[in-house]
């Protein structure tokens, strides 16, 4: 008789995936059965110890065991070799900075979003290239989608439930990508933040879908950068009205553009930052509904009607990656979920940063 992974034995006419729909352990997709062997193999690519804790998951404050979390990156369809990535992803999701239990429980439709550094990106078989927010690839969608039953089956944020999302969006199924490091014209993200070219790592932030920038005509840094601006300057998502962290994914056409004019990634952050601004006039309704509404904006942000205020605090809010295929200018917009969360950015192994700048204005030291 069939044994799932939780120990128990069911008849030889069961049929193991809609047994699972039936203790409502998916997130609406078939999954693959959770078999001993499996779990064996995921719980040994996580170093064994299956009672061991990782991280208790929000908003019920799940235990998230190692022998949990292989069964989900199981049943999500994960190979093995993904274990460590799905792991650093959780923690980095129930770090208190990040704020899952608001996460998980908004009615905002944020969902995380996890972009992957280092070169575990080619040992996996990441995709960074064509299509790499879409389908088509399994470390990025089963990565994801194992994140996800995570959140569900351990932090219990089942629709309607816990997880009080108005609309929600795709992302919420699998939201995961790996960053184009040997096509980007700049540092990698996780070394301009001081971590070494041979660490991997994960990086979460709480974000909307992406919204795309499209500019086939400008041959020069403004002139890209001008349409990202544009789809930035809206009073429509959560960093216009009460600020945070967003990210923002530039083309590796676009990228080599902008590069060819000598322009860093913090030339680009700073360019964007100046750039995208509302006036308080626009984001308060001229106070139409009352002063309450904006009250989470930083205090020193401008209230007079014609003040033009940011998008987000400092160019350091903005974080930005080169993701994408060679073909296509095309970049993106990708809203965060405002001053209720932070971003966090762990390594794969655990370790820590250098204890000073590896790189300087988005170009390594020698």
């Amino acid at each position: 008789m069939p044994e799932t992974a939780a120990g128990e034995t069911v008849g030889p006419d069961v049929d193991l995936i809609e047994h699972y729909y039936e203790r409502g352990f998916s997130d609406g997709l078939p999954v693959a059965p959770p078999t001993p062997e499996k779990v064996a193999a995921m719980l040994e690519a996580l170093g064994g110890g299956a009672d061991t804790l990782e991280c208790r998951v929000p908003p019920r404050w799940g235990s998230l065991t190692r022998e949990t979390l292989a069964v989900n990156a199981v049943m999500a369809g994960c190979l093995p070799g993904y274990a460590p990535v799905v792991r650093a992803a959780i923690r980095a999701l129930c770090d208190p900075h990040f704020n899952l239990n608001g996460v998980q429980a908004t009615t905002h439709m944020a969902s995380p979003l996890i972009v992957v550094n280092g070169p575990v990106r080619n040992e996996i078989g990441m995709n960074a290239g064509c299509n790499a927010f879409g389908s088509g690839n399994r470390a990025n969608a089963t990565i994801g989608r194992a994140v996800r039953l995570v959140l569900l089956n351990a932090g219990g944020a089942w629709p309607g439930e816990l997880d009080k999302s108005t609309l929600g969006h795709p992302g919420k199924y699998t939201y995961c990508v790996a960053e184009n490091e040997e096509i980007s014209p700049w540092a990698p993200y996780h070394v301009e933040k001081g971590f070494a070219p041979e660490v991997s790592t994960v990086f979460a932030i709480a974000a909307e879908a992406p919204h795309s920038v499209t500019n086939h005509i400008s041959d020069d840094p403004e002139g890209i950068l001008e349409s990202v601006c544009s789809a930035m300057s809206t009073i429509a998502h959560n960093n216009a009205v009460s600020s945070g962290s967003c990210a923002v994914v530039i083309g590796p056409e676009h990228a080599v553009t902008i590069a060819s004019k000598g322009w860093t990634r913090h030339d680009v952050r700073s360019f964007l930052w100046m750039n995208t601004k509302n006036t308080f006039a626009d984001v308060s309704f001229s106070h139409r509904y009352g002063k309450i509404y904006n009250r989470n904006l930083p205090r020193w942000y401008g209230r007079e009607p014609e003040a033009r205020i940011p998008i987000v605090p400092g160019p350091e809010n903005i974080h930005l990656f080169v993701v994408g295929g060679e073909a296509g200018r095309f970049s993106a917009f990708i809203p965060g979920w405002g001053h209720m969360t932070n971003p966090v950015l762990r390594a794969i192994d655990d370790s820590e940063p250098a204890s000073g700048p590896v790189c300087v204005d988005g170009t390594c030291m020698l």
